[in-house]
Formats: structure tokens, sequence, C-alpha cells
């Protein structure tokens, strides 16, 4: 204490001002006469300072990608990041450092560095954090840049007792298998640098589903998580107890956002919904993410042309943002850019099931069409394509029965190509008081729990329609990944709930 107060400062005394610290946000209150309070103040001013001068010093300023785009060459920097992998001898070490943005070599030399900073280099195991100082030097060689180091200390040491887990070595010898392996680590396995890249595009896709609607002047809105009904059937309901009575983790924000499509017109969100579903397929989760919008008087044309216009947005915007991304996972760029310049055609379920039963499937008219159907439909298409005109006995009730032939409804699917299946489900919507009563009967779906979305029809009701997108499923079939676990950071399934 005695040294806080006399380095470079003296004590405070009673005829002194008010201290007040920027740190805190305001003067603090003062007992008259009291030398006590004062001497206090003096030590809350000044480690509020020291605390403000050390949260600058760990900014971080410089980024990997800067100085591999040549922006540093020739100038010292201050390098932050962790050791992706280190070789050498016990005079000189070839380091390679990573951060969000990209991985450098960096040349540490016993005689630059002194032996007790260079050894504790070249102990420090891979994942250590790092902060090393040196000047970025262009080379020949295949990294393009060095950074010849001149100093630096380890932030965060590995324990050699406890190396980072994820080697090759490791998931051949896993019990459960790789894939098993990398998942129960998952909270390791996201610092690789094939996650980092999926993470990266899947943010370029929540951005881009937020420019799509924002542009075109759609609001954003949320629903709640804790529901009274079904949207997509009973079977899929994840039931919570609910203090005393049942309620159920939402399958979507449809008939919620249905009640504010009179208030809002347009309006959209990106939420996760919840399928109790124990389907094992690559393509399903148990939670994900769900990009959905509604909007007035719109027919179920009108709603597809939306949903063509956000998926070819987001093939645009990932060709802006993330070509080197797509690139580095073997994705053809060529193909990406096909899904975003060309119309996406347009067939009925009648011609579906057609073709299906030509190629020696087993179907019959009225089934719903699951994964492998949609499989071998997405064959003859080089770009994504609708499927619309449904069965009414094939979707729930909020659909929209054709007025010019009521067997069909209103609804489209929108299934991507390369095998990957549906991304997109929507379609026009039951609006009236009585065609929406007529369809909860025919279900034989109790009315109580949806008598605030028929009232939704009873004041007023208007021709409107929307969409729901697996924002994960297109992160999987975009970035060209085998199963939509390697898109999302912690994936939920029926046999999974952890890390």
């Amino acid at each position: 204490s005695t040294g806080l107060l006399t380095r470079g400062s003296r004590v405070r005394t009673p005829s002194d001002p008010p201290c007040s610290s920027p740190f805190f946000g305001g003067e603090f209150g003062l007992i008259p006469g009291s030398n006590t309070n004062y001497l206090m103040l003096t030590l809350i001013c000044q480690c509020s300072h020291a605390q403000s001068r050390r949260l600058t010093r760990m900014g971080k300023d410089t980024w990997i990608s800067d100085i591999l785009a040549g922006e540093y060459d020739g100038q010292e920097v201050e390098l932050k990041g962790w050791i992706y992998r280190s070789r050498g001898s016990n005079k000189i070490r070839f380091i390679v450092v990573r951060d969000s943005t990209g991985n450098i070599q960096c040349v540490a030399k016993r005689e630059a560095l002194g032996d007790d900073f260079f050894d504790e280099l070249k102990s420090s195991l891979i994942e250590s954090s790092v902060i090393l100082k040196g000047i970025v030097e262009p080379t020949d060689r295949e990294h393009g840049h060095e950074l010849q180091v001149l100093s630096g200390e380890v932030v965060g040491s590995v324990n050699p007792e406890r190396p980072f887990p994820i080697t090759e070595s490791a998931m051949a010898e896993a019990d459960g298998g790789e894939t098993e392996f990398l998942l129960d680590n998952r909270h390791l396995y996201l610092r690789t640098s094939r996650m980092t890249t999926m993470l990266k595009i899947r943010s370029s896709v929540f951005g881009a589903v937020h420019s799509y609607f924002r542009d075109r002047q759609f609001i954003e809105y949320q629903a709640p998580n804790f529901v009274a009904g079904a949207v997509e059937g009973g079977s899929t309901l994840f039931e919570v107890p609910y203090f005393g009575r049942k309620a159920y983790l939402t399958q979507s924000w449809q008939l919620y956002a249905e009640a504010a499509m009179p208030a809002l017109e347009r309006l959209y969100t990106i939420a996760p919904s919840f399928r109790a579903e124990k389907s094992r397929t690559r393509r399903h989760l148990t939670e994900f993410w769900h990009a959905e919008m509604e909007i007035a008087w719109a027919s179920n044309n009108e709603v597809m042309k939306h949903g063509e216009g956000l998926v070819r947005h987001i093939a645009s915007t990932l060709l802006d943002e993330r070509s080197e991304e797509l690139s580095s996972l073997g994705r053809d760029l060529n193909l990406i850019s096909q899904y975003a310049d060309n119309p996406y055609p347009i067939i009925r379920y009648d011609e579906a099931i057609e073709t299906l039963q030509s190629k020696g499937v087993e179907v019959e008219w009225g089934q719903d069409l699951d994964y492998s159907k949609e499989k071998i439909l997405t064959a003859d298409f080089e770009v994504p394509h609708f499927l619309t005109h449904y069965p009414r006995i094939a979707k729930p009730f909020y659909h929209r029965p054709d007025p010019e032939d009521p067997k069909y409804v209103l609804c489209h699917d929108l299934l991507a190509p390369e095998g990957y299946g549906e991304i997109i489900g929507g379609g026009e919507r039951t609006w009236s008081e009585a065609e929406i009563l007529e369809r909860i009967d025919e279900e034989g779906t109790p009315r109580d729990p949806y008598e605030f979305y028929i009232d939704t029809r009873r004041y007023g009701g208007v021709p409107h329609g929307g969409f729901g997108m697996g924002v994960d499923r297109v992160c999987t079939w975009l970035s060209g990944a085998e199963h939509i676990r390697e898109v999302i950071p912690f994936p939920r399934d029926s046999r999974r709930v952890t890390p």
C-alpha cells in the first residue's frame, strides 16, 4: 500500500478537490474530516487507473490476416495468438502461431531472445497462448511472411502432463471412433482450422439472412420458446414441466408471428426451434436454428419469391465474404455462383410422385416425401427447386386449401441439390375463421390451445403466408459438409446433450 501511495503521488488531504475517476464513472461521496476516507479514495483512484492501463495493454491491434496481406512488411508488430505447431533445434525454433484470421510462422533464435525466454518457448506445447514481438519479413516460401521474434511472453502455458488431447493418435485409439471423440471434445475441436472455417461461413449465412430481410423493411420479431401446442405434429414435441402444467418447447415461431402479422405486416426471425425426432440422418438435429418469415397480403407464389431471393442472396454473400474459406474446404465456387445466379424451377407434388414411381420408388399419392425420396428428386436438378401443392391430407391445418382444387394445399418445399433435400418449407396460410375451424376440426385437433391463433382470423383476417428455413441445413449444403453436425458449434441430437 505504501508503495502505491508514494509512487508518483502524495496522500490526499481534505483540502484537495473530490477524486473523480472515469473508470468508476463519477465522484465518490466523502465524509468531511476523515483522513481514512481520503486514503481509501487515493487507493481506489490509482487502482482504477492501473486497471484501465491493463485493459488497454491487453487489447489486440494486429491480426495475422493483415500481416499476410502485406500491411506490416518490415515493421515491428506485437502478435497475440496460440501455438499451432513448433519444431526446430536448441538454437532456433520455427513456431507456427494461429489466431482467428490465419496462421504465420514465427522464427525464434536463442541468440536474439536469451536463454530463459527461448527455453520457455521451446518447451511450450500446442495451444499455449503467446504474445510475440518481432519484425515482419516477406519470404519466397509457401507461407509468404514470417515474424522474426525479438521478445515476448507465454501467457497461458499447457501442462505437459495434460497436453492438447486432439491428435491423430488419440482419434485412432478412441473407443467410439473419431466422430464420437471429436464430439466429446467439441469445446476444444472448435479451435481447429476446419471448425473455425465452418463457424465463419455460418456467421456470414446468419448475416445474409438479416440483411436480406432488413433491406426489404421486414421487422425482426421474437416469439416464446415455451408453448402450449404443436405446429408440426405432436409426436415431435418436447414436453417440459411448467409449474404443475404441461408445456412444450417450440417447433416454430410461426403461430405467434401470425398473431403479429396484422401489426407488422412484414416480419422475420432467426431463433432456435426444437423437434423431438429420433432421426439420425445427416440433416437432423433436435435443436436447430430457424430463419422464418411472415408477410401479409401475400400468396404462395409471392412467399416463394422471397424464399428463392433469400437463398440466392445467401449464396452471393458467401461468394463475396467467404470464397477463401469455401475453397479451403474444397468447395467448387462455380457451383455456389450457379445457386446465386439462376432461377429455381417449380414442380408440383403430382409430378414428383410420377417421377419417383418411374424410377421404381415405392410411394403412394398422399404420402409426405421423406429424405430418401427428396434425395432422388434433387438428382434431376442443378439448382434448388420448389415442390408445390401437396395433398391436403399430408399437411397441417394452417396450410390453405387451393380454392381451385381443395384436395391440395397452397404450400411449397425448397429442395437443395447434390442430395441435400429440403431447406425451406412454407406456404399460404388458412386465413378465414371458417376455414381455420374446418381444418382444425378435420384433424381432430383441440381448439383451446389455438384460440389466440383463431382470433387472428376473427378480427380482420387477410391473405398471408410465410416460410421456415433450416439455417444449419443451408450451411451444410453450401459448405459441402457431409453431416449437419459439422456446421454447428455444439450439435444436439437424440443421443447427445453434452458438452
